[in-house]
């Protein structure tokens, strides 16, 4: 599955950011919603100069939320990104590199621990700011299994990332670079009609036969 989806699309050099804190809050402004409003989103915070954890923090949520209103959901996104932001001040002092530096079991733990922050986003920080090897699942990661039937239509979230972390070596780089081809191939090959006859992956196992009667 790599090496196809490598082969055809390259190297992605994904995530886009250029501080872990930027990843981090990125990390949290796109969930539900694509990258480009994020962009949108996280320049507006550059041109406040107010991506800085000072800022973040010392930010009323009200204003931050017109900062990343571009994202969707801003009100909503804005109480999570504070929630984020308080959590580094209290558990860490305020010192990022020490949050990064913290054993990664006991990083997830916490994260999973602030109200918004989900496994997908948790585990989104823990790979690409905090370099651990952890697999981080999507909408895309799924439908992708499923329709070459690897994975039951109610699979959890943990039991897909399983898949990849038993299979694989244990590499953050490795993950960051499949992970980003699985969301570049849903976005532009297994949308929601699926366009499986050029498609990277249709030689790559076993298409479900629901789908081939179904969604093709």
């Amino acid at each position: 599955m790599f090496h196809l989806l490598l082969d055809h699309f390259g190297p992605q050099h994904w995530w886009p950011g250029e501080t872990e804190l930027e990843i981090m809050v990125g990390a949290v402004l796109t969930q539900n919603t694509n990258w480009k409003n994020v962009e949108k989103a996280v320049n507006n915070l550059k041109r406040g100069d107010l991506l800085s954890l000072h800022a973040l923090h010392t930010l009323p949520v009200a204003a931050l939320a017109e900062e990343v209103r571009p994202s969707g959901f801003f009100n909503l996104k804005a109480k999570r990104l504070k929630n984020l932001i308080d959590f580094i001040m209290v558990r860490y002092g305020g010192d990022l590199s020490r949050l990064l530096k913290d054993e990664p079991a006991t990083l997830r733990e916490g994260l999973l621990s602030i109200r918004g922050i989900g496994r997908e986003t948790a585990d989104s920080i823990l790979l690409y700011a905090a370099c651990v090897p952890i697999f981080v699942v999507d909408a895309y990661t799924h439908r992708i299994l499923h329709r070459h039937a690897m994975a039951e239509e109610q699979a959890a979230y943990d039991e897909l990332q399983a898949l990849f972390m038993e299979n694989l070596p244990e590499d953050a780089q490795l993950f960051n670079e499949l992970h980003a081809l699985i969301v570049r191939t849903g976005k532009e090959y297994c949308r929601r009609t699926a366009r499986c006859d050029i498609c990277p992956l249709k030689e790559w196992g076993p298409i479900a036969p629901y789908f081939q009667t179904t969604d093709r």
